[in-house]
C-alpha cells in the first residue's frame, strides 16, 4: 500500500455562497451556486481510457444534471442515494436497551452490491455527516473495495453544525468547477469531522487533499 500523501489545506472563495435561510420540509426548495476546487480536481483525475468508459458512482440524491454532465463525457454513471436508503424502516432493528440501530448486515446485503475495483471514481458528497455512526467506517471500507487502485473520491465535510433545521442539499454539476446546490429537506447532521478525523477515516487510502471554503464546507479529494 502506498504511503499517505497529505497536502496543505487551500482556501477558496465560492462564487455565490448560500445565504438563504434553512428550508423546512414541505416548503419551496432553495438553490445556490458555489465554486468547487474539489470538483475541478476530481474531474481532472478522470482521464478517459482507450478501451472502455470510466465508471462513476454518485452516492447523493438522483441528479439528472450529474448524469447528463458525466455521460456527455463518455462516462458510465451509477447512482445510490445512500442517505435515503439508510432511513428505510426495514434496516432498523431494536437493541437490547430498546433503542433502534442500523442492521449493517442487511443494509450491505441489499445496497452497494458492486464488484471489487468496479469504479474509477465516487461522488460521496456530504453523506458521512448525515449517516449513523455505525455505518460511516464500514461504508468507507466498502468504498475502498469498490474503487480501483488510483481511483478518486470527492467528499464534503461541514465545519460547523447549523442545527436540526439545516437544509440538506443535492449537489448538481453545472460546470467543471461549479455546483448548483438545491435544498431537499431539513436534516440534522450526526457529527462534525475535523481534519484528524478525516485523515483517520481514509487512512487506508494513498492520498488526501483538502480544500476549505468560506461557506463552512471542507472538500476532500481521496485517492486509493
Amino acid at each position: 500500500m502506498n504511503s499517505p500523501n497529505y497536502s496543505f489545506m487551500r482556501w477558496l472563495r465560492p462564487a455565490d455562497a448560500p445565504t438563504a435561510k434553512p428550508t423546512l420540509v414541505g416548503k419551496p426548495t432553495t438553490r445556490a451556486s458555489r465554486r468547487s476546487m474539489g470538483l475541478g480536481e476530481f474531474l481532472h483525475n478522470l482521464t478517459p481510457g482507450t478501451d472502455k468508459k470510466l465508471c462513476v458512482l454518485d452516492l447523493g440524491p438522483t441528479s439528472p444534471a450529474n448524469i447528463n454532465f458525466l455521460t456527455d463525457r463518455e462516462m458510465r454513471v451509477f447512482n445510490e442515494d445512500i442517505i435515503r436508503a439508510v432511513k428505510q424502516p426495514e434496516y432498523q432493528t431494536k437493541a437490547e436497551d430498546g433503542s433502534l440501530q442500523l442492521d449493517l448486515d442487511k443494509f450491505f446485503a441489499e445496497n452497494l452490491e458492486y464488484a471489487e475495483n468496479q469504479f474509477d471514481a465516487i461522488l460521496c458528497w456530504d453523506a458521512p455527516d448525515y449517516l449513523p455512526e455505525s455505518l460511516v467506517k464500514p461504508l468507507v471500507g466498502r468504498i475502498h473495495t469498490m474503487l480501483k487502485p488510483g481511483g478518486v473520491l470527492l467528499a464534503f465535510f461541514h465545519t460547523q453544525d447549523t442545527g436540526p433545521e439545516s437544509p440538506h442539499y443535492r449537489y448538481d454539476i453545472t460546470q467543471p468547477d461549479t455546483l448548483q446546490m438545491e435544498s431537499r429537506s431539513s436534516s440534522r447532521m450526526e457529527r462534525i469531522f475535523n481534519n484528524r478525523h478525516i485523515e483517520n477515516l481514509f487512512k487506508d487510502f494513498a492520498s488526501k487533499r483538502f480544500f476549505l471554503g468560506r461557506d463552512n464546507l471542507r472538500e476532500v479529494i481521496v485517492v486509493r
